[in-house]
């Protein structure tokens, strides 16, 4: 059985930082490209960041480049997105998801979906 566990949303006001956890069972995260997808209500959902098979490239949206770094922990099965310097703009569920291809920020072609997490950005 094959399952994406996110954790770590909650509540926090602008500026402020949370870490998201996705953990994965069923599968082995190195050997797949993992991605953070986040959907507000009302919106489409967005490609966040992303990290690469094998080397671990890592990739980001123009919107939060600089403020989020993506990282993986292979001995863990883990993939972390670590926020920092939080806008009201962030507030959306977070979804992780893994992919088998090169699949970037194109959440059409990843295999796997976690429940997503609520992140909720507000003073």
């Amino acid at each position: 059985q094959v399952q994406l566990v996110e954790s770590g949303g909650g509540l926090v006001q602008p500026g402020g930082s949370l870490t998201l956890s996705c953990e994965a069972s069923g599968l082995t995260l190195d050997y797949r490209a993992v991605g953070w997808f986040r959907q507000a209500p009302g919106k489409e959902r967005e490609g966040v960041s992303c990290i690469s098979r094998s080397y671990g490239r890592t990739y980001y949206a123009d919107s939060v480049k600089g403020r989020f770094t993506i990282s993986r922990d292979n001995a863990k099965n883990t993939v972390y997105l670590q926020m920092n310097s939080l806008k009201s703009e962030d507030t959306a569920v977070y979804y992780c998801a893994a992919s088998d291809l090169s699949a970037f920020l194109d959440g059409r072609l990843y295999d796997y979906w976690g429940q997503g997490t609520q992140v909720t950005v507000s003073s």
